[in-house]
């Protein structure tokens, strides 16, 4: 479903459904794979006390995913690879009537960088269950590498949508072409993200988010950081403090700092781990964030997130395998939004 009056909602609308994946491959996780499915079972729960969830596992482990998970969280079979349905799932669109429909994105592995024969058919399969209206998109664009302000306005880094592995020779006009035809989005904010900084060559999702149009939080990387890191915030502020949404308003920023320590030491799980709080989840009343373990740090995001949300109740959770991996809460979610209104004529 395409064309006039289609359009991504933000994440603050009202949410009918959260989906996630169970764990499946002990080759992606190797040894951690027990203590990741406790997690994800663990971040399941806290979500299901405000809207309900749908967990998607390989056939063989509903059983063993049902069990984890409790009576809170539903189970459906249907086989994927790994947990980042961010990027595997769907993108949930209102048509002009307020219907919601879906968008395949052409998901490839992150530009083939990981084994994914389950779960690039997830979201077409996910949306067949449904019974909802798809759209397929030719380009390969990660859900992880966008943000929607749900009126009109993305933000998204070059380094992800316009890697060569992804989408070769496309141009930033072409993505804004598919973004508007898919998804109702009538401006971009590009943002420069860093080719290899990690698998997904600088998901937005990590770096900055949209809390409501005209105002977007990002990422304060702590002094003595990665450079990297350091420079790529940089750039994001430069931008954004000369950048207009849609509408045409000037984009008001908060930051919000990272952890200054974490409890994890391990020097292999530190490779790729993720220590920042802009990969939250919005759910309905609430606002789901990682816990660190520096309390100062995480009372301190708590307080900045309970700000830019109020009425919403901030919920920390530990997560530090998961966060290993390279991806955050909001990676391993994919949120369905409730029908709407008619849009105005």
């Amino acid at each position: 479903m395409t064309g006039p009056g289609v359009r991504m909602p933000a994440e603050t609308a009202p949410h009918l459904r959260c989906w996630m994946a169970w764990p499946a491959r002990r080759g992606i996780w190797g040894g951690l794979l027990p203590h990741v499915r406790t997690e994800i079972a663990q971040l399941a729960r806290v979500i299901a006390e405000f809207e309900p969830v749908v967990m998607l596992a390989a056939p063989r482990q509903v059983e063993q995913a049902r069990r984890a998970l409790g009576g809170g969280v539903a189970v459906v079979p249907m086989p994927v690879d790994d947990v980042w349905i961010r990027d595997t799932g769907p993108i949930f669109v209102h048509d002009a009537h307020g219907r919601v429909a879906g968008v395949d994105l052409a998901f490839n592995g992150w530009g083939g960088r990981q084994r994914h024969r389950r779960d690039r058919h997830v979201a077409r399969r996910l949306l067949d269950r449904l019974g909802l209206p798809r759209a397929s998109s030719r380009l390969v664009i990660e859900p992880g590498g966008f943000e929607s302000d749900g009126d009109g306005t993305a933000l998204a880094t070059r380094s992800c949508l316009l890697h060569p592995a992804r989408n070769r020779d496309a141009s930033p006009g072409e993505v804004e072409r598919e973004l508007a035809t898919l998804l109702g989005v009538r401006e971009v904010v590009w943002l420069d993200g860093v080719p290899d900084l990690d698998v997904t060559d600088c998901h937005v999702d990590g770096l900055a988010r949209f809390v409501q149009p005209g105002l977007v939080v990002v990422h304060q990387p702590v002094p003595g950081s990665d450079p990297a890191w350091e420079r790529v915030t940089h750039q994001a502020l430069e931008v954004l403090a000369g950048a207009t949404d849609a509408r045409g308003r000037r984009l008001r920023v908060v930051t919000l700092p990272e952890p200054t320590s974490v409890r994890v030491t391990d020097p292999a799980l530190l490779a790729h781990f993720v220590a920042g709080y802009v990969n939250y989840y919005v759910a309905n009343d609430a606002v789901v964030m990682p816990r660190f373990g520096d309390r100062a740090s995480d009372d301190r995001a708590a307080g900045i997130l309970g700000d830019l949300y109020p009425g919403r109740r901030v919920v920390a959770v530990d997560l530090d395998t998961l966060l290993s991996g390279g991806g955050g809460i909001h990676c391993v979610t994919r949120d369905q939004p409730r029908p709407a209104p008619p849009a105005p004529r």
